[in-house]
């Protein structure tokens, strides 16, 4: 072999070292550093149900709300379920047309009302239609947000709820992977008053209550967040922020009707603060 051969063998073996490191700095720096952590406020606005507290007073509350919530400039709002009290083209059009008057980015998880109380392929395929996937995730400065359809759990759908129970521990993988702060954001509380307690139309069934929770704390979640019980419930688990918030439509307390503005910084428990509707 001359020497020109032989330089350039070394020269390619050496360019295939360099691209091997080169790929796997890249891929270390996307899967494996840590996410930068900032600051910021959102907001959990809870069942807006518009037909619940009557048609036209749930449509003026939740506008509202989005007057309140644009005044704040929050970075985004999470809608806990329940956008409609009756899922039709008619109630989802006029709840979609409501939220697009907000100044910031608004993201729904489904509630009961917006799926049926026993969800069929037709009636979850409707909502993706309507208003989008029922379950999704987006990174927000240092936080993963992740959207979870509670009534595959509450009501189970053959395939539909494997495949969100799938698609969430690889999401959760991901999001710890990237040392992210995880947020869980659904419709139904886990529990009401303590994790044992019986299954009632207020929570979760038992089992898969005790499974989620020990997948929560598997992946260091920080918080649970949801609707469906028109007013306040909050608790702890093991660390874990779990709140389900008060209604823009009608509570079953006589609580006022409002929303929350969640204040993401250290330390951690997170301040949330409720916020009255006003001139009502």
């Amino acid at each position: 072999m001359n020497e020109h051969a032989s330089t350039r063998r070394d020269f390619l073996r050496w360019l295939g070292v360099g691209m091997t490191g080169i790929v796997a700095a890249s891929c270390s720096s996307v899967f494996d550093t840590p996410a930068e952590w900032q600051p910021f406020t959102f907001v959990q606005l809870c069942d807006p149900q518009l037909g619940m507290g009557g048609y036209e007073h749930d449509m003026e509350t939740f506008k509202q709300a989005v007057v309140q919530i644009n005044r704040l400039n929050p970075d985004f709002v999470v809608v806990c379920g329940d956008l409609v009290h009756d899922a039709n083209d008619q109630s989802f059009a006029d709840f979609k047309a409501i939220r697009a008057a907000l100044d910031v980015p608004g993201y729904c998880a489904p509630g009961n009302h917006d799926v049926g109380g026993s969800p069929t392929p037709e009636s979850l395929q409707y909502y993706r239609q309507q208003i989008g996937r029922d379950y999704h995730w987006f990174e927000h400065k240092g936080c993963a947000f992740v959207f979870v359809n509670t009534q595959l759990w509450k009501a189970p759908v053959e395939g539909e709820s494997e495949r969100q129970d799938a698609w969430l521990e690889q999401t959760l993988e991901t999001a710890a992977r990237r040392k992210l702060r995880i947020f869980i954001v659904g419709h139904y509380p886990l529990f009401l008053k303590t994790p044992d307690e019986a299954e009632e139309y207020m929570n979760l069934p038992l089992a898969r209550r005790r499974e989620l929770l020990a997948l929560f704390k598997k992946y260091d979640v920080v918080a649970v967040l949801g609707g469906h019980a028109h007013r306040l419930v909050s608790n702890d688990y093991q660390g874990i922020q779990l709140v389900n918030g008060e209604s823009t439509s009608k509570n079953f307390d006589k609580r006022p009707l409002g929303f929350r503005v969640w204040h993401v910084m250290n330390p951690r428990p997170f301040r949330h603060d409720f916020v009255p509707l006003q001139g009502l």
